[in-house]
Parts: C-alpha cells; sequence; structure tokens
C-alpha cells in the first residue's frame, strides 16, 4: 500500500509539471513550490549545465553566495583556527573549533558539520584529512572564501545560509537554494542570486554557449525544465 500511495502522490505531482515546456525562473519556482507533498520540509534543488571542461583548471566553476532568504536549515560550522582567530569563531558561534585535536577527531570519523573554513596558516594541519573532506565537498577553499582570516563574519554569513555551487565532472553545478516552504517567490529570489552568480564565474576561456539548460526540483519532486535564455549574463 505504501508503494501505491507514494505512486499516487508522484503522479499527482508530475501532473502539476507539464513536462514538454520550459517555465521562466518566476513560473518554475511557483510551480516547484506546488509539488511539495513530503512529510518533510523538502530542499529546493538547482541543476545547471555549464558549456565549460571542468578537466582545466580554470574552467572548474566554483563558488559561494549569501542567499537574501538563506538555505532554511541550521548549518553547523567547524573552524580551524588558533589563539584569538579560535575565540573569534567561537564567539561568532561556529559549532566546533579546533587544530590538531579536529584533525584527530575528523580521522576518527567525526563529520557532525556541513560546512569548514579555515585560517590560511592552518591549512597545513587541514591538509592531513583532504582526502577525508574533499569526497564530502567539505575541504575549505580561498575560491569560496572559507581559507580566510576574516572568521567572524564568515562563520556568521555561512549560519545565516550562504551557498556553495561548484561544476562536477559532468559539467553540471548542483545547489540547494532554499525549502519549499519559503513559497515561489522567496525561491525565485534565492535562485536569481545563484543564476548572476554563475554568469560573473563564466571562465574567460570557455566559448560557445555557457548555461546550457537548467532544472529545479524538490528533494522528492519531479524535476522542472527552465527556460535559460533570459538567464544568460
Amino acid at each position: 500500500m505504501a508503494g501505491n500511495k507514494q505512486g499516487k502522490r508522484f503522479t499527482a505531482q508530475r501532473a502539476k509539471v507539464q513536462a514538454d515546456k520550459q517555465y521562466s525562473l518566476e513560473e518554475g519556482c511557483a510551480v516547484v513550490a506546488s509539488t511539495a507533498s513530503a512529510k518533510f520540509d523538502e530542499t529546493v534543488e538547482v541543476a545547471v549545465r555549464l558549456g565549460v571542461d571542468p578537466k582545466k583548471a580554470d574552467q572548474n566553476v566554483r563558488g559561494s553566495i549569501s542567499l537574501p532568504h538563506g538555505l532554511g536549515k541550521a548549518v553547523r560550522v567547524a573552524v580551524f583556527a588558533k589563539g584569538d582567530k579560535a575565540q573569534e569563531a567561537t564567539a561568532a558561534g561556529a559549532d566546533i573549533v579546533g587544530g590538531d585535536d579536529l584533525v584527530e577527531k575528523i580521522k576518527g570519523g567525526f563529520f557532525d558539520f556541513d560546512s569548514v573554513i579555515a585560517t590560511p596558516d592552518m591549512m597545513a594541519q587541514v591538509g592531513k584529512v583532504g582526502k577525508l573532506l574533499g569526497p564530502r565537498g567539505l575541504m575549505p577553499s580561498p575560491k569560496v572564501g572559507t581559507v580566510t582570516f576574516d572568521i567572524s563574519e564568515t562563520v556568521k554569513s555561512v549560519k545565516a545560509g550562504r551557498a556553495e555551487y561548484r561544476v562536477d565532472k559532468a559539467g553540471i553545478v548542483h545547489a540547494a537554494i532554499g525549502k519549499a516552504s519559503f513559497g515561489g517567490q522567496k525561491i525565485y529570489e534565492n535562485a536569481q542570486v545563484l543564476f548572476q552568480a554563475l554568469n560573473r564565474a563564466k571562465p574567460s576561456s570557455s566559448k560557445g554557449v555557457y548555461i546550457q539548460s537548467a532544472s529545479m526540483s524538490l528533494t522528492m519532486g519531479p524535476g522542472v525544465a527552465l527556460d535559460i535564455s533570459p538567464l544568460r549574463g
């Protein structure tokens, strides 16, 4: 019976989305919000295919953005820092702060955090667990502003809902931009910021069409194709 209920629910969701239609960003956000049906507050996810070759270092699109309405979830932040900077991180609301002790915790399987920030002088320690953090998308990077001495502002920004985006091996950027409960307008305002950031991040060596296609969906919902012509910067 449970499978039948799920099937009916997905059919009802799918009926709200015209399969052969490319929606404007504003309309697409409203449709995505309308497909919410899970018992939890689903995440809004965007997938954008870019005309880049991620194997080339200068086309490895990556960055972070402060979303006007945040991500709608509590973000747990780990910080590699020492001395005054460690105190600064704690005061700004970091969930865990450390150095070699944090390295050992992570080596032991501790990953109870969503984002990692480090001061530049701590990157040698961070490097010891790079192979553990990297595959999880948790490695601090100057490109996304998570290797910095401006610890207080960065911790506050990440806690408030700063979204990170990065292109995968297939040339697709996946990014979470909020929750179903935000409603269409807030999702739209967050999505606008993402597309503006992606256009700004276009590598100068990228030739041809840069933003090639895009879709969005909820965690448990059907994909909604977007008309990307107005989204190209």
